[in-house]
């Protein structure tokens, strides 16, 4: 059992209060036993550290050391943020060869929590490419920009807003938050808060690949910070405090966009990863056994994932081909205990409301394909299982997709939407779906399945929705050297764009350093005719 007190100015904080891990699959084996074990947990008991259902534990942070938290990364920021860009990118770097060198310890800590183990090897897989070498150095092209224009050096720098307070999510916890990484190699000082129904992944990635990174480089002690408590109470105190700049709030829609506004109220700048709704449109030219398996993609983690696919457009030539193809690969995806490498499903908690907008879509006119039951963990249907058949409907003509919420809202359990446009309603059928897809109120990513060149540039320019667009390859797979998260719309706010967190959390700053001008001569140099120099970049 492995114990992580909170992590305030580089030091272990005093406690006497736990939050404690059990190993997902002892639910499995002995649900009565397991919740038994928790209760006695929580309510104080003494753990036997030689029982193997105990993964850890880590502590709940109090209110007033949430303030010190907070003090010490303001403290610790200016010395940071004064170090050059190059001794933070050499952090990242450490980051990434040690997250890269104790992978599979990061994947069984994620099934420890109750991953399915083909989902957390592809978190894991994000977060080694959302910090490979290609991906900062992009950032870093971006962080400074020098040119010689006539007798000026001009220069526009990105400087670091300050603190940054992250508040990852509760499906996927430790890699969302991995995010933070690369806002602290802007030169922000970070509160990182592992939420308390899943905390020990957070606090193991935090302590085990980025603390022991910063000490590798001779980071300043509050550089970083990670804390567990009570959200409300630390959002509020966030909200309020004068030591944060930023907050990067993971979460559903309704109460991110709440928190985006509360957040200009008082000052501070939001980054927001909220909902997904992702769309995949399947043109008719497409590869349809490769789209078909990018589609399927939707049931990893039994949907419970912002950027898997949630509907899809089909082409009416090629529709009843691609439903087949899905048909015959939803067959083979099976439920069961993380630790199984074939299992892709997990259990769902929103059932009653997958219910609910199943029954409204068949009952709007949907055609219930395939799914649609509770099964148990061997795949049985079964009226009290945990588990959800990956469930598929057609929705034929846009004006019925446009009102269900089958379509229009995120799913957050595996159900899986195809839109099957009205055969030659339109003289242009791409202009329809490209219509459709960009008056999604979401905005994470969306895909095109197509070999038509033409088709493949108007999708890239005329679809402005999405932070992510991904053409002829995996939804969710990760593309070195861009970025992993980021959108529009109810995905990332009224300032959402894909997010590259070293960008988002920094401003620009413009600079100017002349040689050899009489300033009253330059007073009015913009009245006068362009000067003939030239202008070179560095």
């Amino acid at each position: 059992m492995k114990t992580y007190p909170s992590y305030i100015a580089g030091q272990d904080a005093p406690t006497d209060k736990w939050i404690y891990t059990i190993r997902a699959s002892s639910l499995f084996e002995d649900a009565f036993g397991a919740i038994r074990l928790k209760r006695e947990l929580a309510g104080a008991g003494e753990p036997d550290t030689t029982d193997e259902r105990i993964v850890g534990r880590v502590a709940l942070t109090g209110p007033e050391q949430c303030f010190e938290a907070l003090r010490a990364a303001r403290a610790a920021q200016p010395a940071w943020a004064a170090r050059s860009l190059a001794d933070r990118l050499e952090f990242g770097a450490i980051f990434h060869e040690r997250t890269t060198a104790r992978r599979e310890e990061f994947v069984e800590v994620l099934i420890a929590e109750g991953h399915p183990r083909r989902l957390a090897e592809w978190e894991v897989a994000g977060v080694i490419q959302g910090s490979a070498p290609e991906t900062f150095a992009g950032n870093a092209r971006m962080m400074e920009h020098r040119e010689q224009v006539g007798d000026r050096e001009i220069r526009l720098v990105r400087k670091p807003d300050g603190v940054v307070c992250l508040s990852p999510p509760q499906n996927a916890a430790a890699s969302n938050s991995m995010l933070g990484v690369s806002a602290m190699i802007a030169g922000n000082s970070l509160v990182v808060k592992a939420p308390r129904s899943a905390p020990y992944g957070v606090a193991w990635a935090w302590r085990e690949l980025v603390a022991t990174s910063l000490e590798d480089v001779g980071a300043p002690a509050g550089v970083l910070n990670v804390v567990c408590g009570v959200p409300k109470v630390l959002l509020d105190q966030w909200l309020l405090s004068d030591d944060v700049d930023d907050i990067m709030y993971f979460g559903g829609s309704e109460r991110g966009i709440e928190i985006g506004r509360r957040c200009v109220e008082h000052g501070k700048k939001s980054v927001l990863e909220l909902a997904g709704n992702d769309g995949v449109l399947v043109w008719h030219d497409a590869d349809l056994d490769n789209a078909a398996r990018a589609v399927a993609e939707c049931f990893y983690g039994s949907s419970q994932i912002c950027m898997v696919p949630k509907y899809v457009i089909a082409h009416p030539r090629i529709a009843d081909e691609l439903v087949d193809r899905l048909k015959a690969l939803v067959a083979d995806i099976r439920p069961g205990r993380p630790e199984d490498p074939d299992v892709l499903l997990s259990p769902v908690l929103r059932t009653s409301e997958f219910f609910t907008v199943l029954d409204e879509a068949v009952a709007d006119g949907a055609l219930l394909l395939a799914g649609g039951q509770r099964i148990a963990e061997d795949g049985t249907p079964d009226s009290s299982g945990v588990f959800l058949q990956p469930t598929l409907l057609r929705v034929d003509g846009y004006d019925r997709a446009e009102k269900m919420r089958a379509v229009r809202n995120e799913t957050f359990y595996p159900l899986l939407s195809i839109v099957v446009p009205d055969a030659e309603s339109s003289e242009d059928a791409f202009a329809d779906a490209l219509r459709f897809m960009n008056a999604n109120p979401y905005g994470l990513r969306n895909s095109l399945w197509s070999e038509d060149p033409e088709v493949i540039e108007r999708f890239c320019s005329e679809l402005d929705n999405g932070g992510i667009l991904k053409v002829n390859d995996s939804h969710l797979g990760f593309v070195p050297g861009l970025p992993t998260h980021g959108g529009t719309g109810l995905s990332g706010g009224p300032f959402g764009e894909v997010n590259f967190p070293m960008l988002r959390t920094s401003h620009l700053q413009a600079v100017s350093i002349a040689t050899r001008v009489t300033p009253r001569s330059r007073v009015f140099e913009s009245a006068l005719p362009p000067a003939a120099s030239p202008v070179v970049a560095r």
